[in-house]
């Protein structure tokens, strides 16, 4: 591979990991004002907004299911474009944040299932604690400089993406409503008409996002959550340009140029509206026992004691059983800060909270259990980064 075609790379990846840490940072100034918010004076004005009808939808479910499939169309680009071109185009690459990822999925879900075994109507949560939120968590690791070497946030980076991979996954399977045969059948055929674009060699992106629009629409009666039709329409968008170069040999392809304009909107629009939408919960008339409540308990535990467990359990496994190395230049400390910090799960865990919980109680105690598990993994894992990482020393 050529210096060019690197240094594009490298200039990518940082774009990448720039605009989601400081997107993070705004969404945790936002995730407190919607909370300061919904235990104010103007609570019944936030929440009468969030319910109030814009044509045949609220406007918290215009954000939750249209606004969130151009989150989720960018997470789609982001996993292909790395599957294809970055940092996990090769199994060698994949093997340490792919295998950590799932443990980081599994120890998690095994935590809620163990607090919730006894109701069964509690038990679809269990994936709540799963998700990784890469903003928060990259917004973290930016307030420490360079205390963090590079390879570990390129690792968080990687292992988040597969992370969101694997959400789509359990959102696709396990949270689809009635399907409707016909509107499934419709979005079949969409597909296929994507697939033949791409086949085709169209490299005209609003081609594409036309048909992406109608496959929102026939997703979101098809029963199944209409966001996914956003990770679909990603996977279409061509991404080699030229017929048997490198994926990596045009940097201005389809879904380079798509990937560039949307990663600011997301981070900076996007994501913040969907957090300040969904992170307001009431404490008025709560008491301490919401803390210990099967579900608030699982997903708090779940994201704090079961990140750090399935994580760096599994990269421990695989670099002392020689199947994998420690990123470069990482030290066992840091690795334990950075899988304390896979356990702010915010955005993800919210939204997959929404689907399992439709009722305002049981969302109120997901909100709860996600915002004590993710505060008290971003604090210990930035305490744990910052007590074991030295700036470097000038020159």
């Amino acid at each position: 591979m050529s210096k060019t075609i690197q240094g594009r790379i490298k200039s990518t990846l940082r774009q990448f990991l720039d605009s989601e840490a400081s997107g993070g940072l705004i969404l945790i100034a936002v995730a407190v004002l919607a909370i300061v918010v919904a235990n104010s004076p103007a609570a019944d004005v936030y929440f009468h907004a969030l319910h109030v009808y814009l044509g045949p939808l609220s406007l918290q479910h215009w954000i939750n299911d249209a606004l969130m499939s151009v989150f989720f169309l960018l997470v789609g680009l982001e996993i292909k474009r790395e599957m294809l071109d970055g940092q996990l185009s090769s199994w060698s690459r994949r093997i340490l944040p792919g295998a950590a990822a799932a443990g980081g999925m599994v120890l998690p879900a095994l935590i809620y299932i163990g607090f919730n075994l006894s109701d069964t109507s509690t038990l679809r949560g269990w994936a709540i604690a799963t998700a990784t939120d890469i903003a928060f968590a990259l917004g973290v690791l930016s307030l420490l400089g360079d205390r963090v070497p590079a390879s570990l946030k390129i690792f968080l980076a990687a292992l988040a993406i597969i992370d969101d991979l694997g959400a789509v996954i359990v959102i696709a399977i396990f949270y689809a409503a009635d399907i409707n045969v016909l509107a499934l059948a419709v979005a079949a055929v969409l597909i296929g008409n994507l697939v033949i674009l791409n086949r085709s060699g169209v490299k005209n992106i609003w081609a594409y996002l036309a048909l992406g629009v109608l496959l929102w629409i026939a997703v979101f009666l098809s029963g199944i959550h209409a966001t996914l039709a956003g990770v679909i329409l990603a996977l279409a968008i061509p991404l080699k340009v030229t017929p048997g170069a490198p994926e990596a040999s045009d940097a201005d392809s389809p879904l380079h140029k798509l990937e560039h304009a949307l990663q600011k909107p997301v981070a900076f629009f996007i994501v913040p509206i969907f957090g300040f939408a969904n992170a307001g919960v009431s404490f008025a008339g709560a008491s301490a026992n919401v803390l210990a409540e099967p579900v608030t308990i699982g997903v708090a535990a779940g994201l704090f004691l079961g990140k750090l467990a399935g994580v760096l359990g599994t990269v421990a496994l695989l670099v002392k059983s020689g199947l994998a190395q420690l990123p470069a230049r990482a030290t066992w400390s840091q690795m334990t800060g950075v899988s304390l910090l896979c356990g702010i799960g915010f955005t993800m865990s919210l939204f997959i909270g929404l689907l399992a919980f439709p009722d305002a109680s049981s969302q109120d105690h997901v909100k709860i259990g996600i915002l004590a598990g993710s505060v008290a993994s971003g604090v210990a894992g930035a305490a744990v980064l910052r007590a074991s990482g030295h700036r470097k020393q000038p020159t």
